[in-house]
This record gives structure tokens, sequence and C-alpha cells, in this order.
């Protein structure tokens, strides 16, 4: 017992020494402080990046650090008395809260639900007001941590906020849900800028006295001056204005499109917000309708003056003056649009003061209940009412097709959870539109050509409902059974085994071994067994349910089998999004998911669970400028520039962050691909080999980005004379994709066209005709049959048949390729005419082949037959191929020319390295 009382002790001690107090950092004066540095010129703000990125990491790894030890009981409660839901702690002057609705603060927003959510909206909008970056203007460092269910926030302590209420501190906002309002000349001077930015209304509600009060936020937005006599501003998770297809108003009626296909729908809570990319693109959709109404009018304009001067010169007596025409904007209702009605004759001025004449804001307290506004404003009230209105109809009809156009173009192309959400963020679609999104594939014509995009969400959906069941069922778990609880439920989630839902003996026995005596938050929620009751048909119930009442969506699986099975889904696609959501980590080997005679998971195989951080991430501004820059000279055909201009976005990205971080790979493979295109092949695998390298440590090997670059460090590998390394790599890559998305993907296509041309030059046909084939079949599925990438495909099958003297198959697929190309671009086209030439030479070949098999079946002899040209392909052709799969237009350059872009992209990068 002695011994196992020191581990205890020991374990309960390592790693928290910054206990004691010298060794304490006061976080909130660090992150503001470096804020505050001076950002006049490059050099000052190279510096100021550098020291808020370095800061802000490592106040994320210590609120990590501190948020697991809160979870597994090591840190004290500042209110030990209250129960553990409630209680709140303080850790090396950060402070700790719990997700849980305490108070019954949330309970008209959706209790539980709403707490869960709160969080993360209130680090939406410290992401977005730091974005913005006003000067004077303070946000406390936020980070919210999902670890073992709970969910926690992590923030810096305002100075004096503990030693006052909270009613006493606030100067601006409401701590009564818009009751008592307060406004501070101050705070709207620096809440200006940001409200102009984030399309904030400036507007006016009403106290409890029926008195006016000038708010540029929503009223839940609280300033605070601290002790330090900075101005602060928290509970930002109202930023947005609100997403009105997921919130029922009484009295108020959507447009005919969202009732028909629903909304508004009922979601488990009421903050429901919408995102910045969507009120981006809302505005510069009203901008161009805005642009052309304007355009046609001037055209219209211009037109009568025409035809008045024609008239003058045709008639010399005088003609009465044309009457004022006025033109009606359709559907705009921004408060500021003065120019609704645009008469005719007075257009002139227009383009001018287009810019401050068309002004679109948001008002964040309109649909909150308890706010209340001046009667003057009931006007501007309902045209804010209806402006919210055509938002969540431009999100329905424009946002959700636009990004399944892009999937058909693919111009986007999702390869997993977290790059479809990425691709759905960056058209402003909330994940809560999963269901509606997967409805609408299910629908249009062109769901076949969807399908990875529809398998992809509806994986996602699947594991994000699971994601939810496991929180509330880890708060049920002792800390000594997480491994076995764990492992029971991915058994009952993923397993074919009859009996998945019972718990072995032997992991009981397992567990009970390895149970001792540990410090730890109690169980919230259930007792110690309630977890060993989860079965497999439970858990898909709930996940059905689940998926209905946050999703709105039918699942059209009800057990791991039917989506295997009926839906195409993989087991081992699902293990991994469940892991990377919930933070579990499994032991590597294999794992046979199709035993019906034992489980596939046991208590040894969950190693760990970390948690899931999400923070804000500062950039290096300067560098992203200059990067944004050398793309645009890139796609304006200025390469060299654009290579310079890089090579110094590179070099400031490396002084701000240090070698490890995306930017830096991003920049690194850019200069790989322009080296390239250059014919500077061992500057380009230089390159690339750094960008995958760092990729891996930052993203992970089995990462979307990381398999793009591989693809591209194999296509460098094989034109630099290693065609074995750029097969292993293009194997790799392949593999990684099996289990990321599986083989049914579009991306496949071009790792598929990719391996067949290598091991077509090496001459191992017959490999090279299977990967072949299959990018043949996916190319006919996702891009249809008279694409001129169908085209390509079956050129690629043509040669391969050659080589092998197969011609009969040669000339089928050809005729393929002729057929399109003569369909898609004429006959006189140069490559209908290569096409043609190609025809007439496998003919020929052909004619050869099939008289030299004549001769012998007549004579019985062999002897002489010239022999048939069967040559493998050519080096050149090959590249010239790989470059076309992989959409590559080589520009050489000279030795010299090459020789002084290297030394001046090397001095530039040695520049900035010093600044």
């Amino acid at each position: 017992m002695d011994c196992v009382r020191a581990e205890d002790v020991i374990s309960f001690r390592l790693g928290y020494e910054e206990h004691v107090p010298v060794q304490a950092r006061d976080w909130n004066e660090e992150l503001q402080t470096t804020r505050e540095l001076p950002r006049k010129n490059v050099t000052d703000r190279l510096m100021r990046d550098r020291a808020v990125f370095k800061a802000n990491s490592d106040f994320v790894s210590t609120a990590t650090r501190g948020a697991m030890a809160v979870v597994d009981g090591n840190v004290m409660p500042i209110n030990p008395s209250e129960e553990p839901r409630q209680q709140m702690f303080i850790w090396n002057n950060i402070f700790f809260s719990l997700g849980f609705d305490v108070r019954d603060q949330y309970r008209d927003l959706g209790g539980e639900a709403a707490a869960h959510a709160a969080p993360v909206l209130d680090l939406n909008g410290v992401r977005a007001y730091w974005a913005v970056d006003q000067e004077g203007l303070y946000l406390i460092g936020t980070v919210v941590i999902d670890y073992r269910g709970y969910r926690v926030t992590a923030q810096t302590i305002v100075p004096g906020i503990l030693d006052r209420d909270q009613a006493q501190s606030v100067v601006y906002g409401s701590t009564d849900f818009g009751k008592t309002v307060m406004s501070d000349d101050r705070y709207l001077e620096l809440l200006d800028k940001p409200s102009k930015k984030l399309r904030v209304q400036r507007h006016l509600v009403l106290n409890k006295d029926d008195t006016a009060v000038e708010l540029c936020s929503s009223v839940e937005h609280k300033g605070i001056v601290g002790n330090d006599g900075r101005h602060y501003i928290l509970d930002l998770l109202f930023t947005f204005p609100p997403d009105l297809n997921f919130l029922p108003v009484e009295g108020e009626d959507l447009n005919p499109v969202c009732q028909q296909l629903g909304f508004p729908r009922l979601h488990p809570h009421r903050l429901v917000c919408l995102r910045q990319e969507l009120i981006d693109a809302f505005v510069e959709h009203r901008y161009q309708i805005f642009m052309e109404t304007v355009s046609q009018i001037t055209e219209h304009d211009r037109e009568i003056k025409d035809v008045s001067k024609s008239a003058l010169k045709g008639v010399q007596s005088t003609t009465p003056q044309l009457p004022s025409t006025t033109v009606t904007l359709p559907g705009q209702d921004a408060e500021h649009l003065s120019l609704k009605t645009v008469p005719v004759n007075n257009t002139q001025h227009i383009f001018s003061s287009l810019r401050n004449t068309f002004d679109i804001n948001f008002n964040p307290n309109v649909f909150c209940a308890g706010v209340r506004f001046p009667k003057e404003s009931a006007e501007d009230i309902q045209k804010q009412k209806q402006q919210l209105k055509d938002a969540a109809i431009f999100l329905i009809s424009n946002q959700i097709p636009a990004f399944m156009k892009s999937c058909l173009d693919h111009t986007s192309m999702p390869m997993d959870g977290v790059t479809l959400t990425e691709a759905l963020h960056q058209q402003g679609i909330n994940i809560r539109y999963m269901g509606a999104m997967l409805e609408y594939i299910e629908k249009i014509p062109q769901k076949e050509r969807l399908d990875h995009v529809y398998r992809i969400a509806l994986c996602e959906l699947i594991t994000r409902c699971a994601k939810h069941l496991f929180k509330t069922y880890l708060l049920a778990v002792e800390p000594s059974a997480l491994s076995a609880s764990i492992s029971h439920f991915l058994n009952c989630f993923l397993s074919s085994f009859a009996d998945a839902g019972v718990i072995q003996q032997n992991d009981k026995l397992a567990s009970r071994r390895r149970s001792r005596r540990r410090r730890s938050r109690a169980c919230v929620g259930g007792t110690m067994t309630v977890w060993s009751n989860l079965t497999p048909s439970d858990l898909w119930v709930a996940i059905k349910t689940e998926a209905h009442e946050y999703y709105h969506y039918s699942l059209p699986c009800g057990s791991v089998e039917e989506a295997v099975d009926k839906c195409r889904l993989q087991r081992i696609t699902l293990l991994r999004e469940i892991a990377i959501k919930t933070g579990i980590q499994v032991l590597l080997r294999e794992y046979h998911f199709d035993s019906e005679h034992k489980t596939v998971f046991t208590e040894e195989d969950i190693l760990n669970i970390f948690p899931v951080v999400k923070h804000i991430s500062p950039r290096a501004n300067d560098a992203l400028y200059l990067l944004r820059c050398g793309q645009s000279e890139v796609q304006q055909g200025c390469l060299k520039e654009g290579c310079e201009l890089i090579s110094q976005a590179l070099g400031l990205f490396t002084n701000v962050y240090g070698a490890l971080h995306q930017d830096v790979s991003v920049c690194l493979r850019l200069l790989g691909r322009l080296h390239y295109i250059l014919g500077d092949y061992a500057e380009a695998l230089s390159h690339q080999q750094r960008a995958v390298l760092i990729s891996e440590r930052v993203l992970g090997i089995e990462h979307p980005n990381t398999i793009q670059e591989y693809k591209h460090l194999g296509l460098y590998c094989f034109v630099g004379g290693q065609p074995v390394t750029a097969l292993r790599l293009l194997y790799r890559a392949r593999y990684l994709m099996l289990l990321v998305c599986g083989e049914d993907h579009p991306e496949m296509v071009l790792l598929d066209s990719k391996i067949g041309l290598v091991l077509h030059s090496m001459m191992a046909c017959d490999l090279a005709l299977k990967f072949l084939e299959n990018a043949l079949a996916l190319t006919s599925k996702y891009q249809g049959p008279s694409s001129l990438k169908l085209a390509q495909s079956h050129h690629l099958l043509a040669k391969v048949h050659e080589s092998k003297g197969d011609f009969r198959a040669a000339l089928r697929h050809e005729k393929e390729r002729y057929g399109i190309y003569r369909k898609q671009v004429g006959e006189a086209h140069e490559k209908t005419q290569e096409s043609s030439e190609y025809l007439k030479h496998l003919t020929h070949q052909a004619v050869i082949l099939q008289k030299t098999m004549n001769w012998i079946y007549k004579t019985g002899s062999d002897t002489n037959i010239s022999p048939l040209n069967l040559n493998s392909p050519s080096r050149v052709w090959i590249v010239e191929q790989l470059n076309l799969v992989t959409g590559i237009v080589l520009i050489p350059l000279s030795n010299s020319d090459l020789e002084k872009l290297r030394t001046d992209t090397q001095n530039m990068s040695s520049h900035t390295k010093y600044c």
C-alpha cells in the first residue's frame, strides 16, 4: 500500500509546478501587452506578430493542461460548496468554467444544449473582433476544451473583475438580458470600426426606464474597464445575427421557398447565428444586384438621350422636357439604401458615391427576447427583420446550390469531414444544414456525380451524432473504467458481433485490476455501471433520433451493417472520424470489423483520450498579404515575380511561426510547383520534401492535405529520375485515401492515372491497366460520358494496350477518344486530328500483326518475320501526360535564368529571416 500511496502522490504533483507563485504568469497582461506593441512599419509588425503568436501558443498550451487537470480533479474549485456542475476554478492565473447550465441562465435558450454551444459562439465572436484588431479595445484570451465529455472554457482574468460584482463592473451592455442597458461614449467610439467591419448596425434600444440607449453591438456584449485601465469587451456569443431558418418566431413567416423545404426548423437551442462568411457573401450578392440595376438605369438614360438628340435634329421646334422616370430596385431593403428609388435623369453622380450609399448592416438584437426598441425605430426594425429573412433564403437558394455546383465542377473536392466542414464554412453554410444538404443531393438529377459528397456528408452526420451521445455517455464513466467504457462504445458503434453490447469478462477483470483510488471529478449524471448497459441497437436508435432532432434528417441506416452495405460507408472511415472528433487514441493494428465471433475492440486497444481544443490562431498579416500578392502575380502569368513574393512570404512566416506551421507548408508547396513549372526540378523536389515533412508533423500523415503533398512529391521524384520512390509515394497516398474516403472518389482518378503512367513507364502493363481502368470508370461517373478528361483516360489506356500488342483494345479506346473530341471540339481541332492520326497508326500496326498471324497459321513457320514495334513509351511522353493529368503547363527557363532566380530567392529568404 505504501508504494501505491507514493505513486499517487507523485502522479498528483507531476507537471503542476506552476502552482508556485513565483513561476505563475499573468496571461492577461502578456496577451494584452503583445497586442499593444507598435505596428507602424513592417519590422514592428513582424515583431508584434511573433510576440502575439508566442504568447497565444503558450496560453493555449497551458489552458489545455489546466482544463485536463480540472476534469481529472487535480484543481480545487473556488466554490467547493457548490455542486460539481456549478464549480469554477482558477489555475495558473486562468479562469475555468464548465459548459453546464448553472442557475438556469440558458433556460429560455435551450438549457444544457445552449450552455454547451455558448462557449464556441463566444470564441467565434472573440475571433471576429480579434481579426479586426481595433486599437484600444481589448479581448480576453479564450480557449474551449472538450475532454472526457466535459466542455471547459479557459479565459484570462480581467484585473479586478473578481473583486467586485459583475453588475457594478459593466459600463456597456446588459447583465439582465436587455432589461437594463448601459452605454458609454468611449465604447461607442472603440466599437465603431469593428461594427462596420462586422456589418453590425448602430441602433437604439430602450432601457427599463424607457430611455433610448445607443449601441454598436448586441446587448449581451459587456464592456468592463479593468483595474489596469483597459477597456475590455466580453460575452461575444451574439456577435452575428440570428439564423431564422432554425429560429421559429411567433408571428414571423419566412419566404415561401423556405417554408416549402420545412423551414423554420426547431433546433435544440436558440443560439443559432449566421456565419460571417455568409454575411459577406450576402452583402456582395446584393451589391452585384445593385450595380446591375444601376447599369441598366444608366443604359436606359443613355438611350433616352440618344432618342432626344435625334428628335432635336429632325425637328427644329422646341420639344417638352422628358419627365423624370423613377425605377424601383428589386428587393433592396438595406437601411441606408437611399437609392431604392432612383430618378433616371439623376444617375450621373451614382458611381462616384456608390460605396458610401450602398450599406447593409444587421441589427443583432432584432429577435432577442426582452430587448425593446423606440417607436421611431419601428420602420427600421421591420426592414431589419426582412433583411434577416432575405439572408435566410439566400443561404438556402444561393449558397447550398453554389456549393453543390463547385462540387460538380470539382473546384471543391472534400475528402473527409474536416475538409467538408471547411468547404461549407467558406460558403457560409452552418453544419446544422447537413440534413438539408443531404436532402438536396437526393433530389437533384446529378445525384450520382455527387455520390462522394453524399457519402462524406452522411459519414460526418453519423459521427457527429455519435459524438453528441459519446459526450453524455462519458459523464457517467468513472476514470478507472475509461478504457473499458470507450472500447465498449466503439464496439456498439462499429462491431458486427451479435453480443457487442455485452462486456467481456476479461475486460471487467482487467479494468478491476487497474482500478485504484484516484483524485478525479465525480461522475455527472449516472452511476458507475450505466455505461455497461449500452447495446448496439440502443446506440443506433439514439443516433437516428439525434439525426432527426438535430439535423432534421432521417438516416437511411439503422445499424453499422446497413451503413456499410446500403450506404457504402467504411467502418475504418467511421472509426477515424469519431476518433478525431472525440480525441480517442487507439492502438495501431489491423482491426477485423466483420468478425461475428468476438468484439473488435478490447480495453488494451484504447491507449488514451486527448482534449479537442478550439482556439484563436493568430496570423502573420504582412506575410499573408505577400502570399496573396504572389498568387495574384502567378495567376496573371508573372511567374518570376510571384515566386519572389512567395519567397518573401515564406521568410516572414518562418520568422513569426518557426518552421512548423501550415502557412509555411503552403508557401513551400507553391514554390515547389513554381520551380517545377519553370523547369528547376531539383529545387522543386527540395521545397516539396520540406512541405511534406511539415504537413506530416502539423496536420498528420492521413490528413487530406498531406495526401496531396505526397502526390506532388511523387510527381517531382519521377521527373527527377526516381521512379521507384515516386511509385512508393503514390502508393502511400492511395492507401491513405482508401482509409480516409474510400476508392470511389474523383480525386482517386488523378492518383490512379499517375500510378498507371509510372507503371507504364516501367512496362508493367498489366498492373498499369488495372489502375487506368479504375480511373476510366471513375472519370465516366464523375465527369460524364462526353468529358474531355474521359477522352484522355481512353487515350492512356490505348497507349498501354498498344505497348502490350493488344491493338484491338487500343483501337476501341482510341475510337472512344476520337468520338468525344469530334463531338466536343469539331473535326478541325488539333486534338481530333491527333487522335485520327493515332487511329491510323494503330490500324496499320493491327494489319501488320494480323498478316503476321495469318502467315504463321498458313506456313507454320515464324522465320523471316519482322518483329512488331512494341517499344516502351518515351519518358518525355510520360512526363507530358503526368503534367496534363495534374494540370501543369511547363515554362522552361535557361540555366542562367534558373541560377539567377535561385540566387534572388535565397537572398529574399535570408533578408526576411533576419528582419
